[in-house]
């Protein structure tokens, strides 16, 4: 009697859902990881560019405004899900922190005379805890 002996053995399919799942139970985590970094980055991005609005704010008024100023001002507008507060904006300086709900970082920058934020010690650059 002759046997079809065409597909796969239960043992062959077994061995490969297990690689399968070796693979993804390394990936999954480097791209949680990534996904991070993508939400620091767009948080550090738009730190930079309220920095750049507010320089150009304060071209035009002769003193920094907080974030609600820049924006009426339609000098910068923040990306979607940066939460960014400003403070201290005056004649002299300002300062800023942003967050993302991607990501449990924060991130500030400061210039002038303004109060810095803990975790950015030096004016003008843009840090995170």
């Amino acid at each position: 009697m002759l046997r079809n002996t065409k597909g796969f053995t239960l043992i062959e399919l077994l061995i490969v859902v297990v690689i399968i799942g070796i693979l993804a139970a390394i990936a999954i985590p480097k791209f949680g990881a990534t996904k991070e970094k993508a939400f620091r980055a767009t948080i550090t991005s738009d730190l930079k560019n309220f920095v750049t609005a507010e320089e150009s704010y304060f071209a035009d008024y002769n003193q920094y405004g907080t974030a609600a100023n820049v924006v009426s001002a339609d000098l910068w507008k923040e990306s979607t899900d940066v939460v960014l507060t400003s403070t201290d904006g005056n004649a002299t300086g300002f300062s800023a922190t942003a967050t993302h709900p991607g990501t449990g970082k924060t991130c500030g920058v400061f210039v002038g005379d303004a109060t810095p934020p803990s975790m950015a010690p030096n004016e003008g650059q843009v840090k995170c805890d």
